[in-house]
């Protein structure tokens, strides 16, 4: 089976709330005291993806089973202003951060004296660049190592060390202008991507904002000053994704009913992201999509790359799809429901034969033939 890796890291300042986010998703509780550093080592969650079609694909089938796709969520501890240069527990959360595929930024949007910020104010903006800076800076110590280990195989002009040269003399443009890589990856060639992956760069890592608000306290979105609208600003000229939630909130209706949840919320009066559009979000930052397989053992979501054809979404259940692959019967999740069953579907002459070139869309109900 070919697996699809799926690991975020939660990172931010001290004290914005990124183990209370950690805990409102995974329904775990890791230490959420509040001082810095409490979390030591990465607490590490596994989280089903919501998906309301698989939901009523498996109601359909009457299925046994019900397999939702996953996203796991790692809890690095918080960095600090100088972590690339050993601050705080600096190297050893950066080398976290390295072990993911993708970043989830958790930024404090509320005012509370209560919680101590550790730069002893209330400013997500800076809070975000200070964060951007230490990576940034960790990159650039990765291109002065790699280019010393690369220099006697650039001299004798091997092919490899070239390709790498010319990987580190863009990324090393990009950072100096204070920019992420994942923003350029367009301006590398095939062969650049290649070596680029094996520098695992930071700023490599695509990245999700999570801004943390206070349902029922004072937040920066709501007063007067410019704050707001700078960092939607920045946010806009970065074509960054954010979502905004209430970790605090999240954590506490985990107890709660999904009927519960929406009462409760609808008291408050909030206009949050819900934690499942975090969730969502986390999963299609990474470029995925999700296929399902459906039958009264068990109904699934298959996670796969968006643009994969056919034979290759099938490796996801095993490697032998690829290469016996023949074809595969596909409908829409949407209109299978609509009959009511694959059997009404196929009457009605609705699930389509496809072949190895067939691109897989989100939402597909595949059945493989080998």
């Amino acid at each position: 089976m070919m697996t699809m890796s799926l690991k975020i890291g939660i990172v931010g300042l001290p004290n914005v709330g990124k183990s209370t986010l950690f805990n409102a998703l995974t329904k775990n509780e890791v230490d959420a005291e509040n001082y810095p550093f409490c979390t030591i080592d990465p607490s590490v969650g596994v989280v089903p993806v919501p998906d309301a079609r698989l939901d009523a694909l498996a109601d359909m089938a009457e299925t046994e089973k019900k397999i939702n796709a996953v996203v796991e969520f790692v809890d690095i501890a918080g960095l600090v202003k100088g972590a690339s240069k050993g601050e705080g527990l600096g190297n050893k959360f950066l080398s976290n951060i390295r072990d993911v595929d993708a970043i989830l930024h958790v930024a404090r949007i509320f005012n509370d004296p209560d919680i101590v910020h550790v730069e002893g104010r209330t400013d997500p903006l800076t809070d975000i660049q200070i964060i951007n800076l230490e990576l940034i800076e960790a990159d650039k110590q990765v291109i002065e190592k790699r280019r010393v280990s690369n220099a006697k195989d650039l001299k004798r002009q091997d092919k490899t060390a070239i390709v790498i040269e010319s990987v580190l003399d863009k990324v090393e443009k990009i950072l100096d202008d204070e920019k992420f890589i994942s923003q350029y990856l367009e301006d590398f060639s095939e062969q650049e991507i290649v070596e680029l992956k094996k520098l695992q760069f930071l700023t490599a890592k695509k990245v999700l904002y999570a801004l943390n608000k206070d349902s029922v306290g004072k937040n920066i979105d709501s007063q007067d000053d410019d704050m707001w609208d700078t960092l939607m600003s920045y946010f806009k000229e970065n074509e960054a994704f954010w979502v905004i939630v209430d970790g605090k909130t999240e954590q506490e209706l985990n107890e709660f009913s999904e009927e519960e949840r929406g009462l409760y919320k609808e008291e408050l009066g909030s206009h949050l992201d819900d934690i499942s559009i975090l969730i969502k979000k986390s999963y299609e930052l990474l470029g995925l999509i999700s296929y399902f397989t459906v039958g009264v053992k068990e109904t699934r979501a298959w996670t796969i790359k968006k643009g994969s054809t056919a034979p290759v979404a099938g490796q996801a259940i095993h490697n032998d799809f690829k290469d016996k692959f023949i074809r595969a019967e596909v409908i829409g999740a949407k209109e299978l429901l609509v009959f009511g069953g694959k059997k009404s579907a196929k009457e009605a002459g609705k699930m389509r034969m496809e072949g190895k070139e067939y691109i897989v869309q989100d939402g597909d109900v595949i059945e493989f033939h080998i």
